[in-house]
């Protein structure tokens, strides 16, 4: 499947923010209250400037980090992203790449909210790091 075929606009912008640089092309996305929550690791960011630092802590912990739209739907102000999240994390044995689904709840052209669910015991396995694996602050 042709990724960018037939997808819900803002799918497509999600994943390219993610996938590139700058980070505040991510935060741009969302309205100023927004809210990004990853649920494997159980944080949520509120506000762009949140949002924009989250995905540049990210590129600095994990090399080579996408996400890969397999399938995504819109139903009214609601899309389901069906993805890979894949990279490797810096000092790791091994990249990672599993499954992840997105919700986005959205107002216009913006992301009010977007929830990630992926599996951390799956990222942390593939990657050779022990299941109790943090890192450095």
């Amino acid at each position: 499947m042709n990724a960018d075929t037939n997808l819900p606009e803002i799918a497509v912008a999600f994943a390219a923010a993610w996938n590139g640089t700058p980070a505040e092309a991510l935060g741009a996305l969302f309205t100023s209250d927004g809210t990004y929550t990853d649920h494997a690791i159980n944080v949520t960011m509120t506000g762009q400037e949140q949002i924009s630092g989250w995905k540049a802590r990210t590129d600095s912990m994990i090399d080579d980090v996408k996400a890969t739209v397999i399938a995504a739907y819109r139903a009214g102000d609601r899309v389901t992203i069906e993805s890979v999240y894949a990279g490797h994390i810096k000092g790791a044995p091994k990249p990672f790449a599993v499954p992840m689904a997105s919700l986005l709840e959205t107002r216009g052209l913006l992301v009010t909210s977007n929830q990630d669910f992926y599996s951390l015991s799956s990222v942390l396995a593939q990657s050779g790091l022990p299941a109790d694996w943090t890192p450095e602050s």
